[in-house]
């Protein structure tokens, strides 16, 4: 029996072993993050520089997803100047908000004083309903339950507590100066990003090394289209829920009708959730209206929902960012878990690069590590009997 020497040892049970080099890899990365956990007040002054800039670079992203294909397009077909174009588009957008200042701007404005003003109607009934509920004979055993959380609700929604929560002169003036220089910059960074964003990716691709950057740059290509698609798509089906909740809101009479289509059209940038959640404040006003409103709301949003899943979606989203719904939904709860409602918003676009980037790392492994030789083979192998 030959004997290994140490030699081989070494490269048998720990260069060439899969599991040793895993857990190698993994011992590396939970060690940088150490290091960088204990030198994090290094990099607050590098946060804060991030969070400075981050609003008004989001909000020119946002934007440009939607108006660069209309410059790219002009551009390639009628070799229409890029400045031309965005400038045309800079004062539809000006007009558009103009339209908008005066005509849904006063609309939600009476609606939501109109609320705030009735809210304590509201939630009076809504007590009452809930105290005749804790009332009954039968769900006696729950009556405790039901005035504690009637208190919790009491405490946190008082007018002292919101109150107090507003009253801080430092955050609101911190919230007024953020939203004043993100709505002076973004128009400057979105007018730059549609001029010069085409140059970027192969700006960036030469940092990488000669032999990388093709695949490099393909990479960034396939990235930027995947949130490009994404964005475009949220954006588009948020505004037609918005339409089509406004729109089914005023044919049936509900309260507040154009404040609950716009709130709908922004918590449907959450997938899967959001119209759900936009859904519970609509319900409970129709409760408070009457039964047969209830009836008309739950109507309105069947159809709204048919005409999305059916139509809008497909047509708008397809599954280009091919994620199965289990994927998506376990997504959404754990970045709900660590970021809250940014982390919502934000997990399906991140875990879409994070994937790109992870197949194009694997499928380079594959080609260059011995471990998956045998793969390779038997996939050319069995691509060579498909052709014959």
């Amino acid at each position: 029996m030959n004997q290994q020497t140490p030699k081989e040892i070494w490269r048998d049970w720990l260069l060439n072993n899969r599991f040793t080099i895993t857990m190698i890899n993994l011992l590396l990365f939970f060690l940088v993050i150490f290091i960088f956990n204990k030198i994090s007040f290094v990099l607050n002054p590098f946060w804060a520089f991030i969070n400075a800039i981050f609003p008004p670079i989001l909000l020119a992203t946002l934007q440009y997803y939607l108006m660069n294909p209309v410059v790219d397009f002009l551009q390639r077909k009628w070799h229409v100047p890029r400045t031309v174009t965005i400038t045309v588009l800079f004062i539809l957008i000006v007009l558009l908000l103009v339209w908008l200042l005066n005509w849904i701007v006063p609309i939600v404005q009476r609606q939501l004083q109109s609320l705030i003003k009735n809210w304590p109607r509201y939630w009076r009934d809504a007590q009452a309903a809930i105290q005749h509920v804790a009332h009954d004979p039968r769900l006696q055993y729950l009556h405790k339950d039901f005035n504690k959380a009637i208190k919790q609700l009491r405490k946190g929604f008082s007018v002292n507590n919101m109150g107090s929560a507003v009253s801080s002169i430092n955050s609101a003036v911190n919230v007024v100066t953020m939203t004043f220089m993100t709505l002076l910059t973004a128009p400057f960074v979105l007018f730059f990003m549609l001029k010069d964003g085409h140059q970027l990716k192969p700006a960036v691709a030469k940092f990488a090394p000669a032999r990388f950057q093709a695949s490099f740059a393909k990479l960034l290509s396939d990235i930027n289209q995947a949130i490009a698609q994404y964005v475009r798509g949220q954006l588009i089906v948020a505004f037609w829920v918005a339409v089509m909740f406004g729109v089914g809101y005023s044919l049936v009479g509900q309260s507040y009708a154009i404040l609950l289509a716009i709130i709908a059209g922004l918590c449907n940038l959450i997938p899967y959730f959001g119209t759900f959640i936009a859904l519970i404040p609509s319900l409970v006003l129709a409760i408070m209206n009457s039964p047969i409103m209830l009836v008309k709301v739950l109507i309105v949003f069947a159809i709204e929902q048919t005409i999305e899943s059916r139509v809008i979606s497909p047509l708008v989203m397809g599954n280009k960012l091919n994620m199965h719904p289990v994927t998506t939904i376990l997504v959404l709860i754990g970045a709900s878990a660590v970021g809250g409602l940014w982390g919502v918003i934000f997990a399906i676009p991140v875990y879409a690069v994070i994937k790109i980037i992870v197949q194009r790392v694997f499928s380079y492994y594959q080609r260059v590590s011995s471990f998956y030789q045998d793969t390779i083979v038997t996939t050319t192998e069995r691509k060579s009997e498909t052709d014959d």
